[in-house]
Formats: structure tokens, sequence, C-alpha cells
């Protein structure tokens, strides 16, 4: 089973514009990724993969879901709208897990055979709620990465 990863309190990092500041952008924007009528730029940050959805940027959402039995932990990316990106859109995609009192685990990941995430494996999670995990990757060369909690999403 797959558990998501979960960061109460920072769904304020994924978008600081409301709807109305983003359907204007979206109606001013004469760009190719303008969208279609009736979808909003940054109107959903919904989690498709059962994840944590955050961004990079303006027009980069990723989708990071977490396995606590470190079978498959899994990074997904999506444009202003939510439309799903082919995995190599990014690349050098990595995790770090950091646990108490242990050396961080870091994993490579690799892009899965359909081309539509990133995927790898490591170690279980004994304890997600004081463990940490650095999500790295770049974006046309330009590096980024994020530490964020990994905790089950029930909270426990």
């Amino acid at each position: 089973m797959t558990l998501a990863l979960l960061a109460p309190g920072l769904g304020v990092l994924s978008c600081s514009r409301s709807p109305a500041d983003a359907s204007r952008a979206t109606a001013s924007a004469a760009t190719p990724s303008a969208t279609a009528p009736g979808t909003v730029r940054h109107g959903d940050h919904n989690p498709h993969h059962g994840g944590l959805v955050m961004m990079k940027g303006d027009d980069l959402h990723y989708e990071i879901v977490l396995d606590p039995a470190g079978r498959a932990h899994r990074v997904y990316f999506s444009d202003a709208v939510r439309e799903d990106l082919p995995a190599a859109v990014a690349s050098d995609v990595r995790l770090a897990i950091h646990r108490p009192n242990q050396p961080d685990e870091i994993i490579a990941m690799q892009i899965d055979d359909a081309g539509e995430s990133w995927i790898g494996s490591g170690r279980t999670v004994e304890s997600p709620r004081t463990t940490t995990v650095r999500v790295a990757f770049s974006i046309a060369k330009e590096p980024y990465w994020i530490d964020l909690p990994f905790a089950q999403p029930s909270g426990r």
C-alpha cells in the first residue's frame, strides 16, 4: 500500500494566488500554455496520485508520493493547470531520507517504464513522523530542492 506524504500547513506554499488572481492571469496569458475556457491556472492542487502537491515557480507542479515500506517512492510532474507532463521534463531526481540519528539514505530515482513518473526504492521508514525527506531535481538544468516531513496521511 502506498501512503502519501502529508505536511500540515504546507498547503499555503503550493500557490500564493487567489482563484480570482489566477483567472485574471490566465485570461491575460498569450502563451502556448494558456488554458482552456473554464480551466484556472493553479486552481487544482488536489493530489492526482495520492501524494502531496507542491510548486516550483509559477508553471510547474510536482506531486511526491512516498511509501513508508520503501518499495515505491514516486515523483510526478504537471503544468500550471495540472496537465500531466512526461517524467523526462526533469532530470537528476533524487530523494534524501533523513531519519533521526542515522545517515541520510540517498535514493536515485529512475523514469518508470511508462515515462510518467520517477520511481525509486529504499529502506522501510519505521517512524514517518520523525523522518524528513529532501526532494531534489533539475528543470532546464536549474537545480531545485525542498525539505519536507515524511508522514502517513492519517497522521499516525
